[in-house]
């Protein structure tokens, strides 16, 4: 997000989210020491205040819209973790290729991977945290639906008018179509994180495997080129004669 001061033009103003809910308004800036905005506090239609960081955020102009967290992170993970990996087979390379020690490997290899393995660990909670927002929009989709269709049956035996029935019947299609939309990024989102966890996992049992195939290979090199055996010793059978031969 770049850095301008007019943000402070923002004040005051609704905040929605990227399906066109309503937020919030927005309160006031954290600024850090050198003046680079941190922070923003929304006042919410309950009167609380919610402290959300301004790169969830995304300003056009004086209007902002709130960015889902979500997808904020499943984004760094889903950029962070292949270049870790990528970063770590480099390493492998220049050590196979003399260029750096083996100590120096091993202490550079082992923060790759505690940093990859962390990472990891945060993406698959992400995952988790998806599934149970998507479960959440299906029950919310189910609600409306339901919503609808009493709306329908009191309008249809006459208890509701035309004017109401047309207000009620617009906020229910708004609601369930911005539900629709965050289940659908959800799930965008969802699969774009597990396919990257699966794609790391295959890249792991790959290096396995060629670590694996590559030590049989070294084990049957030893063997094959291995000192020579001695020749077998000759066996010299002689036979008894006995008296009567003689």
């Amino acid at each position: 997000m770049s850095q301008n001061p007019n943000l402070f033009l923002s004040i005051g103003k609704q905040i929605k989210d990227e399906y066109g809910r309503a937020v919030g308004k927005i309160a006031s800036f954290a600024l850090t020491p050198s003046g680079k905005f941190d922070a923003v506090f929304i006042e919410q239609a309950d009167g609380k205040f919610l402290k959300n960081s301004v790169e969830h955020l995304k300003f056009d102009g004086a209007d902002a819209t709130f960015i889902s967290k979500i997808k904020s992170q499943a984004n760094i993970f889903c950029d962070q973790i292949p270049l870790i990996w990528r970063k770590d087979q480099a390493l492998k390379e220049l050590t196979e290729k003399k260029k750096i020690s083996q100590e120096l490997y091993a202490e550079l290899h082992g923060n790759f991977d505690g940093a990859l393995t962390q990472l990891k660990s945060e993406a698959q909670a992400l995952v988790e945290e998806v599934n149970k927002e998507i479960v959440r929009c299906t029950e919310e989709t189910r609600e409306l639906n339901y919503a609808l269709v009493h709306l329908e049956i009191e309008h249809e035996i006459g208890k509701i008018d035309d004017q109401y029935y047309k207000t009620a019947f617009a906020v229910i299609q708004e609601n369930l179509r911005r539900v629709n939309m965050e289940k659908s990024d959800l799930e965008l989102t969802r699969n774009k994180l597990s396919n990257m966890l699966l794609g790391e996992k295959a890249k792991t049992a790959e290096q396995e495997k060629s670590k694996a195939k590559e030590e049989a290979t070294k084990e049957f090199t030893r063997i094959s080129t291995g000192p020579e055996l001695p020749e077998p010793p000759v066996v010299v059978y002689v036979k008894e004669i006995g008296k009567a031969g003689i």
